[in-house]
């Protein structure tokens, strides 16, 4: 049974430890570990050059001083929010894999952080690390993919929801700053027809599967229908734990709004989601951490919304180190207690219904 997995299959035990049946893989199992050594490496490098262009450069040097100068407090408040939005991810995917043990669920998820940190994967690469993760413990593979699918497309939703709703209120004159369509009305389009094709795509896909014979692509088409359905009702469904995926998102962003305090400025909320939520698509391009890439991306995309380079550049710089380095740290920690412990049984949890009847249970007894 997998330990990610939402429902036990017949004949399942969901209280019966799951020991994986290739837990002894040798050299393979030291692959992922090795890549994230190498990231992190690789990063500690990124970050000294990016130190050392600052320092060198004479045009740079405002923004040395623009760092220099930033008020600690402020500074303290990123890292603590920083830290929120890992606690927003490992609710995420505790709620996404409803079974996994608590202190397992939040390794892995914590694991797929560091390794998206520094390792050039992105968003889906990451989430494929935690599936390996799991199926290394005994799950299923097939569903553990499909239940990261469901994680990647959850945190994905959220990111494009809040872009459409910056980009309208913003051009609508709901939220102060430039209201340029292209800077406002553009984003405002591409989020909502993002949304809309997420919400039309299990009928077409299903539209497409029924066309064709039974077979492997008939199978990846239905699944992936499956994974949208369900993305859609873990949005739609009250559960407190929806809060996991947001502040994911949202904390990040309230890093780069505290890293801008620090700086002595802070340009209106729209600008910021919308130069973050823009400047994060060169994660497409695979270098560790994006050092250089995102910091670059978003500079330019608040320059374009009428902030100051240097106070853009010292604040995007600091809030890029805290938004790599907390989660590394964290996730690399988690990643090598779960290697010291992968031959260690593990205990699904019952399914949410059952533990809510529990409590229930409980209640009535304590009120007797």
């Amino acid at each position: 049974m997998a330990a990610g997995a939402d429902e036990p299959s017949a004949g399942d035990d969901p209280e019966r430890p799951a020991v994986p049946e290739h837990a002894d893989r040798g050299r393979d199992d030291e692959d992922p570990g090795r890549s994230l050594w190498r990231g992190l490496i690789s990063l500690a490098i990124l970050v000294a050059l990016v130190v050392s262009l600052v320092l060198a450069v004479p045009g740079l040097h405002g923004v040395g001083d623009a760092v220099a100068g930033m008020h600690v407090g402020w500074l303290l408040a990123a890292v603590a929010l920083e830290i929120l939005s890992c606690v927003g991810y490992v609710i995420a995917f505790l709620q996404v894999f409803d079974r996994a043990p608590l202190r397992f669920g939040a390794r892995v998820a914590l694991s797929e952080l560091a390794f998206g940190a520094a390792v050039s994967l992105g968003g889906a690469g990451s989430v494929a690390v935690g599936a390996w993760l799991l199926v290394e413990r005994g799950g299923n593979p097939a569903r553990i993919a499909e239940r990261s699918a469901v994680l990647f497309l959850l945190t994905s939703a959220v990111n494009v929801v809040t872009l459409a709703l910056a980009g309208f209120g913003l051009w609508t004159g709901l939220l102060p700053g430039p209201h340029n369509p292209l800077l406002s009305l553009v984003p405002a389009a591409a989020g909502t027809a993002v949304l809309a094709l997420f919400l039309a795509l299990p009928a077409i896909t299903d539209r497409f599967a029924a066309k064709r014979s039974p077979g492997r692509w008939r199978t990846l088409l239905t699944e992936f229908a499956s994974s949208i359905r369900t993305t859609r009702r873990l949005l739609t469904t009250r559960d407190w734990r929806i809060v996991g995926a947001i502040a994911f998102l949202w904390c990040d962003i309230a890093v780069l709004v505290a890293c801008f305090a620090a700086a002595g400025f802070v340009p209106p909320l729209s600008t910021i989601v919308l130069a973050y939520q823009i400047g994060y698509l060169s994660n497409l391009i695979p270098i560790p951490g994006n050092i250089g890439v995102l910091d670059g991306s978003m500079v330019g995309m608040f320059v374009l919304y009428g902030v100051s380079a240097t106070t853009a550049t010292a604040a995007t710089i600091v809030y890029h180190a805290i938004a790599l380095w907390i989660p590394a740290m964290w996730g690399t920690i988690a990643f090598i207690i779960l290697r010291k412990t992968r031959h260690e049984p593990i205990t699904l949890r019952p399914p949410r219904e059952v533990r809510r009847q529990r409590r229930l249970q409980r209640q009535r007894h304590a009120a007797d």
